[in-house]
């Protein structure tokens, strides 16, 4: 890839613009044919695209806009699974009101997750280097309920990373460059063992040839978190997974543990959350620039890249909008302190 000093990305997923969510229940109903529904996702790409390439994103994603909040959509690529009823349908919605899954038999995706089609569809658009995001397998467990097929869910975890795997493969046959594995569950499932998180990673992506980031968040939907916060109990697990990139979350926390970095960064590139895409305030790009200096304390130039701490898409697009641009003109300002640096070092 060829790239700026401290390249700009998402984290995945963008805005949802408002129409695309309108349209979403007349799809349910039936009410679209088969090329509404490709026009209809095809032109939310197109919308996607568009904003981050007017804010000057390096590496951009298709925003995730063919899926359904985050990781939902893929269970209707999934065989052997049926919805079940949450746990929770009245309030404000909140992880308790996701809808589960339960298996039915062996989980199988004979056609893919769809992440392939999703690359092939975005690079015909720009020639951006291109990011896509893969749910990891335990991120896929989250909202299951192993019934029939399993005896329990560690058996299931293996197919559902059996899947993941040939997805990977697949994205790397099709000549994908950056693949985004997001594992922002994983230590719900193996808190107290690390070391089978570890495993379970490192065995996902060995031998893969294109370039593998990974990310772990603390949950996101609605805005809010889901566990813990802090990376230091998962140190071990960051430090010895096989990535050659961490994307993780800062600016919401105002940038701490960023010194824990040269406790498991080794000489891997860091993502860094410079922007809050939970929050209503809209970051300026000079308070942009202050994270990324804090960032570059613990973190070679060379090895940062800069991001929203998640996906987007429960922020509004006018908002979202403006907190690209100032991800992009905070990097820039950051860009020409180090080149102005560099510059009266060399004349010295």
């Amino acid at each position: 890839m060829d790239l700026p000093l401290l390249p700009t990305s998402t984290t995945g997923a963008y805005c949802v613009p408002s129409w695309l969510q309108a349209s979403r229940e007349p799809m349910r109903a039936g009410a679209f044919g088969t090329f509404d529904v490709q026009e209809t996702f095809d032109d939310a790409v197109l919308v996607a695209l568009d904003d981050q390439l007017r804010a000057g994103i390096d590496v951009v994603t298709d925003g995730e806009m063919r899926r359904l909040d985050f990781i939902m959509g893929f269970y209707e690529r999934l065989e052997n699974v049926r919805p079940a009823e949450p746990f929770r349908k009245i309030g404000f919605p909140l992880y308790d009101q996701v809808t589960l899954y339960e298996t039915t038999g062996k989980v199988v995706a004979p056609r893919g997750l769809g992440c392939v089609e999703e690359v092939q569809f975005l690079r015909r658009l720009t020639d951006r280097p291109i990011k896509v995001a893969v749910p990891g397998p335990l991120t896929l467990l989250t909202p299951m309920v192993v019934r029939d097929g399993y005896a329990r869910a560690d058996d299931l975890v293996d197919d559902l990373a059996a899947i993941v795997r040939r997805e990977l493969e697949r994205l790397q046959d099709s000549g994908c460059a950056l693949v985004q594995v997001d594992e922002p569950a994983f230590h719900e499932y193996f808190a107290t063992d690390l070391g089978r998180a570890t495993r379970l990673f490192n065995d996902l992506v060995a031998g893969l040839r294109l370039k593998v980031a990974l990310h772990v968040c603390f949950g996101n939907y609605a805005g809010r978190p889901r566990s813990r916060r802090s990376y230091r109990p998962l140190v071990p697990f960051l430090r010895d997974a096989r990535a050659d990139q961490l994307v993780l979350e800062f600016a919401n926390r105002e940038m701490a543990e960023i010194d824990l970095w040269p406790e498991y960064g080794g000489d891997r590139e860091l993502a860094c959350g410079v922007v809050d895409q939970k929050s209503f305030y809209r970051e300026p790009p000079a308070e942009v620039a202050e994270r990324i200096r804090l960032a570059l304390r613990y973190v070679p130039a060379e090895k940062l890249w800069l991001n929203p701490d998640c996906g987007m898409q429960f922020t509004p697009r006018w908002l979202g909008r403006a907190k690209l641009r100032a991800l992009v003109e905070g990097a820039r300002l950051v860009r020409r302190e180090l080149a102005g640096a560099g510059e009266q070092h060399g004349a010295v």
